[in-house]
């Protein structure tokens, strides 16, 4: 029998390389860390001995930058365990810089390490040691000290423990990180960075030394505040508040029947008419950098409890929306969370994507402002005042835009259900699969800003019609005039200040047909809208497929969780595991169509901007050209063969929805 020669194109067993210990974090350091300069892996090291702070085991942390490059954090926590590990026959510290799944804060149930920490990605310094030449570890405990040294995530001088001597501290740990210069653009620490995050630490931790040794410079600086968040708000202002801090503090105690004990939330905001706005949260001392639902939950708070107060006082002019922005625009504020079990968006944990926070920081906020409000009216109306100017202001600005449009306004589709507001910054219409769907979505929007337009089954694939015959399909019509731009090419110059909504958003169901829908929504705009997906007004919906009813358990009450498709209904079943839940206990729903959910679910999940996932459509690395090609190959009516051969090379990679 004739043997195949095997080419270099071929795709077979052999082809499948599987990444084992920490070779994915080498393989591809982006996505675990910030790849520009190594602030974010010395953070990992800062991290943990700021948890055993928090955690009230830890009163010092010092912050060491040696002429040689190299980087060391010591405290005086509990220190790393360094006996063997049970199950894994290595010892307990070896296995926390060694494995991407390891680590004291998955242990959250009674009697755990941490109750409450900065994340469960499950990452932390296995990353810094992969991307170090070289990492030393010595951790005090019991009496003794251990040492353990690794070069490139492996270990190069196995753990050696010896009694503690005299005048040596007794508990702590510190690590010495040597970061590898050739997986950062800069091998510089971002100084101004560094200092505002270890700043923030002894701010968030009252009592809490931090400091941070200059060995090239011989510069010390050394952080503790006994003030908290109030002084560090003061000290940073640029601009005198209109009424004095807004300081509040509210956590959960044993007997809360939505969240667990100790979770909630401290706060200070400050209003001001003029300045740029300071804006700092945090999540168990992690810097959210990019904000999240614990933000949204202070924005959520701050505006209902002044718009109750405004409307307690009917100080509100006749003609005025009051809007969470209007509030909001003019507040500086720095927010600490303590959230259990904290879900982030990426390994560096810029942002926080736990759904339940929202609910919880508002719930402390609102009541806590409410009462501060009636208790000082004068700054109240003062308060108020700054709030209806924006307002006014924004309002104005929206009319100027509607004088530009002119008169002659088409007659919008009897089907669009409209938004009130006409301030395009703000406005968003969702296109809709389905009337049921579309009922459900009216019913749950804001109808401030957010208007809906239903489309009854498949949308027309225009990827070959002609512009002057598009209108000809009742559905491309409706879409056109409701978004208030015509049809145009890539080379054209459309006119786009009749547009109506600053989102144009698809939605449609989590499955194949969903999918389809979208693509022909796509190809659409793509085709006949180009100047509108360039200008980043095309977003794309993502509703989830699955419902998880999670019971009550030890420490938290019950929870609905949702999941975008079976990898993430996975990742809530595993975790529910590692909770003591097995999987038979939660009750798993599938939407068959957004017409299942009802319209409470349809907010929580897709229209609410704080909870909902909308992905923006961009070009991405193609150019125009190279996409209009792959376009046609996909929507093209005499592309037949070519999309059977791609279907050929790339069937296996398929997820079949049955």
């Amino acid at each position: 029998m004739a043997v195949k020669p095997v080419s270099a194109s071929d795709y077979s067993e052999g082809s499948i390389r599987v990444l084992k210990g920490l070779e994915p974090v080498k393989q591809r350091p982006g996505m675990y860390t910030r790849t520009d300069n190594p602030l974010h892996i010395i953070q990992e090291v800062l991290d943990n001995a700021a948890d055993e702070a928090l955690a009230g085991f830890g009163k010092k942390i010092k912050v060491t930058l040696h002429t040689d490059g190299s980087v060391s954090v010591e405290d005086d926590g509990r220190g790393i365990p360094f006996g063997m590990h049970p199950e894994e026959n290595a010892p307990v510290v070896e296995l926390v810089f060694t494995r991407l799944h390891a680590g004291g804060k998955f242990d959250k149930g009674k009697g755990g390490a941490y109750s409450f920490s900065g994340g469960l990605h499950g990452v932390g310094v296995s990353v810094t040691n992969a991307l170090a030449t070289r990492l030393e570890v010595a951790t005090h405990r019991e009496g003794q000290v251990a040492r353990l040294v690794f070069a490139g995530g492996d270990v190069t001088e196995p753990l050696a423990a010896r009694p503690l001597q005299a005048g040596e501290r007794k508990q702590g740990t510190t690590v010495r990180v040597w970061p590898d210069a050739k997986y950062f653009e800069s091998s510089n620490l971002p100084m101004g960075e560094l200092t505002h995050l270890l700043r923030s630490k002894a701010v968030l931790m009252p009592g809490v030394t931090v400091q941070l040794v200059n060995e090239k410079t011989r510069d010390t600086q050394t952080w503790q505040y006994k003030g908290g968040l109030r002084d560090y708000l003061a000290q940073t202002l640029s601009a005198d508040p209109v009424i004095p801090l807004f300081e509040g503090e509210g956590f959960a105690d044993r007997h809360n029947e939505s969240f667990a004990e100790g979770e909630g939330a401290a706060w200070c905001v400050a209003f001001t008419e003029e300045g740029q706005p300071v804006r700092e949260s945090y999540v168990n001392l992690i810097p959210t950098s990019a904000g999240g639902t614990h933000e949204s939950g202070l924005r959520d708070g701050l505006f209902n409890a002044v718009k109750s107060f405004i409307e307690l006082h009917s100080l509100l002019p006749k003609g005025v929306k009051l809007l969470p922005e209007d509030v909001f625009a003019r507040a500086s504020y720095v927010l600490a969370a303590k959230v259990l079990d904290p879900q982030f968006q990426g390994q560096i944990k810029e942002r926080l994507n736990s759904r339940d926070a929202v609910r919880l920081v508002s719930s402390f906020v609102r009541p806590a402002l409410e009462l501060w409000l009636n208790q000082h009216v004068e700054y109240g109306k003062k308060l108020a005042e700054l709030a209806i100017k924006a307002a006014q202001q924004r309002q104005k600005a929206g009319q100027k835009i509607e004088k530009r449009k002119g008169s002659g306004v088409a007659v919008l589709p009897g089907k669009l259900t409209d938004c009130e507001s006409r301030d395009i910054a703000h406005n968003e219409v969702f296109l809709v699969e389905g009337d049921s769907a579309g009922g459900s979505a009216k019913m749950g929007r804001d109808k401030e800003t957010q208007a809906i337009l239903p489309l009854r089954g498949k949308v027309l694939n225009t990827w070959e019609v002609e512009r002057d015959l598009l209108f000809k399909n009742n559905e491309v019509h409706d879409i056109s005039v409701a978004i208030g731009v015509d049809p145009h090419g890539p080379g054209d110059t459309p006119d786009l200040s009749g547009l109506r909504y600053g989102k144009i958003c698809i939605l449609s169901d989590a499955d194949v047909d969903g999918a389809h829908i979208q693509v022909l929504l796509l190809t659409l705009f793509f085709r006949h809208f180009p100047k509108l997906v360039d200008a980043g007004h095309i977003y794309v919906a993502r509703p989830p497929l699955f419902r998880v009813d999670i019971p009550a358990r030890a420490k938290k009450p019950a929870a609905k969780l949702y999941a975008l498709d079976e990898g993430e209904l996975q990742a809530i079943l595993d975790k529910a595991a590692k909770d003591g839940i097995p999987r038979e206990k939660c009750q798993i729903s599938r939407f068959k169509g957004l017409g299942e959910m009802n319209a409470e679910q349809l907010w929580d999940t897709t229209l609410n901007p704080d909870t909902r996932r909308l992905q923006q459509v961009q070009l991405g690395t193609l150019d125009f050209a190279a996409t209009a090609g792959l376009m046609t190959q996909l929507m093209g009516k005499g592309e037949a063969a070519a999309r059977r051969e791609l279907m050929e090379l790339h069937g296996d990679a398929v997820a079949v929805d049955v």
